[in-house]
């Protein structure tokens, strides 16, 4: 690929790389916006639990404008294809004005499905279907979606059933529909940068960022969003932090034994969103590694291959 053909730069990695911090200071350099690929972000009141840092979007006292973040309600049932729709119309105005975006986020299926072009098409819902099933019951259903779908690698779908249910309206539209038609997005042609640290850092880093989210009120938060009428089977389905502190909240763990278990989930999470990237790396992306926070050589390793026009700093 030439140099200079690059129309986004892409910054990913795992939780608490400080990532998000790095393509800021980057954005701000550049005169560029931010396109977060956070598939939690998305929702609004979820600032602490979702690690959104809103502060790291301010750099030496301007603000970095950022896009894809708090924009719809917890209640909203939101998807790839949305947030791929969403990120279409936000690049595309963006770069009408000139400007090469940085996509920032570890939601490696978010990021895929922008810079390998996944073709999906919004399915509607089939009020027939979930007539019919209201009589099944979720074993039922499930196998039914796994006759449809034998490769299915969500196994969340087998464990709600509204998801379970969705996913086979989906399953069965696809059976009974030709996708050839499917219109295509942008051309996106990424320059894929990869922020790292050393297994034993990043362990500490996310226990660290894990403490600074409580005492910053996190407990609070999802005591707030759940008076605010979202429920504790909401919560849970947001997953790790909102998952284990709707747990202590509801008296089922204790302060402590939340803490233990949330250190050893949000690293086991980091480890299958590195795998993610590894798989990624197989398919052909060509990921540049960074190691650890070092801003110098993200710089520099823009400046090798974008070609940058000085008098936009």
């Amino acid at each position: 690929m030439e140099e200079g053909n690059y129309n986004l730069i892409v910054i990913l990695g795992q939780t608490a790389t400080g990532k998000t911090a790095l393509a800021a200071r980057l954005a701000r350099e550049l005169g560029s916006e931010i396109l977060s690929a956070d598939s939690r972000q998305v929702y609004r009141g979820m600032d602490l639990g979702t690690g959104k840092d809103l502060d790291d979007f301010v750099v030496d006292g301007a603000a970095v404008p950022y896009h894809l973040i708090d924009i719809v309600d917890p209640d909203h049932e939101f998807s790839v294809f949305e947030y791929q729709q969403r990120f279409y119309e936000s690049f595309l105005e963006i770069s009408r004005r000139g400007i090469v975006p940085i996509m920032v986020g570890g939601t490696g299926l978010y990021i895929e499905s922008v810079i390998a072009g996944y073709r999906m098409r919004q399915v509607p819902e089939n009020y027939e279907l979930r007539k019919r099933l209201e009589k099944e019951d979720d074993e039922t259903i499930g196998l039914r979606l796994q006759e449809l779908n034998p490769k299915l690698h969500n196994t969340t779908d087998m464990l709600d059933r509204n998801r379970l249910i969705r996913a086979l309206e989906i399953a069965e539209h696809r059976e009974d529909h030709q996708f050839d038609d499917e219109e295509a997005g942008p051309e996106i042609i990424p320059l894929l940068i990869g922020i790292r640290w050393e297994r034993d850092i990043l362990r500490l880093r996310i226990k660290e960022r894990l403490q600074r989210r409580f005492a910053l009120g996190m407990v609070e938060e999802v005591k707030s969003l759940h008076a605010s009428g979202i429920s504790w089977e909401k919560l849970d389905f947001f997953g790790l932090e909102y998952r284990y502190v709707s747990l202590y909240l509801r008296g089922a763990v204790g302060y402590d034994e939340m803490v233990e278990k949330l250190v050893t989930k949000i690293r086991q999470f980091a480890k299958r969103q590195g795998t993610w990237f590894r798989r990624m790396e197989k398919r052909g992306a060509v990921i540049h590694w960074i190691d650890g926070g070092d801003y110098s050589s993200l710089k520099d390793l823009v400046s090798q291959h974008l070609a940058i026009d000085e008098t936009k700093r």
